[in-house]
């Protein structure tokens, strides 16, 4: 079975920081393809180890990313 989640990818200094908000889980890597590359690995190793009432525990079932203006200073 598969499932669509969503993979939130920022710069942080030289690497890149991929987070999916559904499950809470994050990883990095060097370029923004391989961020994405080990944080499906580490989601998928996720899946494959949690018991069923861990993953019920984690995953949030509706995420919504948008961006906002606020007034700074």
């Amino acid at each position: 079975m598969k499932h669509e989640l969503t993979a939130i990818i920022e710069r942080e200094d030289n690497e890149y920081v991929a987070l999916c908000p559904e499950i809470d889980i994050a990883s990095q890597g060097k370029t923004v393809e391989e961020a994405r590359t080990n944080l499906r690995e580490a989601l998928e190793l996720f899946f494959e180890t949690a018991s069923p009432s861990e993953i019920k525990r984690r995953v949030h079932g509706e995420v919504y990313v948008t961006r906002l203006e606020v007034a700074v200073g």
